[in-house]
């Protein structure tokens, strides 16, 4: 599969260094996207990098960038919330605004979906939207996190262990992650949407792709991921067919 890939940085709007790779198609790219991450995750998580080559292989441009903290991205990940991450989500929409075009797509996995969601109406540029096995409300995630080391509410911050990794977490996340209100959002959106979404999933429930379908408000679209993990891993040929999906539907909401 011909591709090009890209190390690029920029700034967020505060001030910190932010690590993406944009995957290049090997002649013209017909349309620009930018692919969001899961909590803890990174731009090289195994599906991520499948998906935005594949995409890639098919025309399309893809930015998959780290939040901060994570990955190749400076600054402390324990000192951002969920607003920080929808400020990174923009920076990395500036950057290939600025320095190539405006991005069409955005793509989101887990988290990052729900982060994609939040700021669509800041993107005008932005034409269609794809979540991959993401939440419908961004509280489960607070709970579980709260559940997991009740320290983090009681004392403010501690540690939680993701993917084989602790983390430190703190108060300030839960309560940006419970502010939102993605229920509101999903009923005012009126982009085209895409849901992708296993009924096996191990971490989120089956219901949290049903309410988000029920409850967007746009043109909404749901393919089942049948016998997938969250993260994409356990059917390798999950992720060319989810980019297949991607590219063939979102041509109908461009000019490509």
């Amino acid at each position: 599969m011909p591709h090009r890939s890209e190390r690029v940085r920029f700034l967020n709007q505060r001030g910190v260094d932010l690590a993406g790779i944009i995957e290049w198609p090997p002649g013209e790219a017909h349309r620009f996207a930018v692919f969001a991450h899961c909590f803890t995750c990174g731009k090289d998580l195994k599906a991520i990098v499948r998906i935005s080559r594949h995409l890639a292989a098919l025309g399309t441009a893809v930015l998959r960038f780290d939040f901060t903290g994570l990955g190749d991205s400076r600054g402390d990940f324990s000192q951002t919330t969920f607003e920080h991450n929808q400020e990174d989500l923009l920076a990395a929409v500036d950057y290939l605004t600025r320095e190539h075009r405006p991005p069409e797509l955005l793509v989101g996995h887990s988290l990052g979906g729900a982060a994609v969601l939040a700021c669509a109406s800041r993107i005008p540029t932005a034409t269609a939207l794809v979540n991959i096995a993401s939440p419908a409300s961004t509280r489960h995630l607070a709970d579980y996190l709260a559940q997991t080391n009740p320290a983090i509410e009681q004392l403010g911050a501690g540690e939680v262990e993701i993917g084989g990794r602790s983390h430190l977490i703190r108060r300030e996340m839960l309560s940006t992650l419970r502010q939102t209100d993605l229920g509101e959002v999903l009923r005012d959106l009126r982009l085209p949407l895409l849901i992708f979404f296993s009924p096996l999933d191990e971490t989120l429930p089956w219901r949290h792709g049903r309410e988000m379908f029920e409850l967007a408000g746009g043109p909404t679209s749901f393919i089942t991921l049948d016998g997938a993990d969250h993260l994409l891993v356990n059917q390798p040929g999950d992720t060319e067919f989810v980019a297949r999906m991607i590219d063939a539907w979102s041509r109908r909401f461009s000019d490509v």
